[in-house]
């Protein structure tokens, strides 16, 4: 029995087909408005995690590890069920310039606090909890190079090292009900509008001149989990947000194609 939506290694630079109209413009990296970065999930990156995934969007590379551990928080115990929580952070040098590591401010910064729970609550969307057991998966998503999309980047590998944590939960007995732990797969992408045009996968330069930013969470099969939207710039009208949302239901269907293709093939990272 396996948990995962069919999802080790997978690459590509996959297009998006939106079913709206954009010009023919080429942005700075050669891509047209409706495609997505060079994406690559490479699983058992590390030797230790019960799940590991080296997921990259472009320039941008989140290492995202699963630890599975017998047992839940307190305030779970005796429910019968589970928990999945994640804790999202970034190295200092992980953009142009050095920033000090929360560890040695004393405090969780607001933004690592939000994406933290961002990338918690997308995965849970798609966890029966009950299905898990008495178990705890903690997925640490860290952060080695940020050029834009570092919070969908990570849910997206986040999953695949969730379902490999799962599957080792299974070999060894931890888990032991029948039912399916995961519901789903689930992924994420930006989208933005820049220049008046909706843009799929923003990369930095792109994200800081956006007019809109938005962030969306969907499931494999289509389901909205999280959409978060800000104008930056400029007002969007209604036309405007159908038109990112095309963008980022197609964009995620790709997403969860590669996916289903790295939880299907032998993990080539480290182990």
């Amino acid at each position: 029995m396996t948990d995962a939506i069919p999802a080790s290694s997978a690459t590509s630079s996959a297009t998006a087909q939106s079913t709206t109209a954009t010009p023919p413009v080429v942005r700075a990296d050669g891509r047209r408005p409706d495609e997505l970065r060079p994406v690559r999930i490479t699983r058992g990156w590390l030797d230790a995690a019960e799940g590991s995934v080296l997921v990259e969007f472009g320039r941008t590379r989140v290492l995202c590890a699963a630890s599975f551990t017998p047992g839940v928080p307190r305030w779970k115990k005796g429910s019968g069920e589970g928990w999945v929580t994640a804790e999202y952070a970034m190295l200092p040098r992980a953009t142009n310039s050095r920033s000090d590591r929360e560890s040695v401010k004393g405090r969780v910064g607001g933004r690592t606090h939000e994406i933290s729970r961002l990338v918690g609550r997308s995965l849970r969307a798609v966890v029966d909890v009950k299905a898990l057991g008495e178990n705890t998966i903690v997925l640490d998503c860290d952060v080695l190079q940020a050029d834009g999309g570092t919070r969908t980047a990570a849910i997206t590998g986040a999953y695949v090292a969730l379902a490999d944590a799962i599957a080792w939960g299974r070999r060894h007995g931890a888990i032991t009900g029948a039912g399916q732990v995961l519901s789903d797969s689930v992924s994420a992408v930006s989208v933005g509008i820049i220049g008046g045009v909706p843009m799929l996968d923003l990369p930095y330069e792109e994200d800081v001149r956006a007019d809109t930013d938005m962030n969306v969470v969907v499931t494999g099969s289509g389901a909205f989990v999280e959409v978060q939207g800000t104008a930056e710039h400029a007002p969007f009208d209604r036309a405007e947000l159908d038109a990112l949302l095309d963008l980022a239901v197609a964009g995620n269907a790709d997403l969860a194609r590669l996916q289903r293709e790295a939880l299907a093939a032998e993990p080539e990272g480290h182990r």
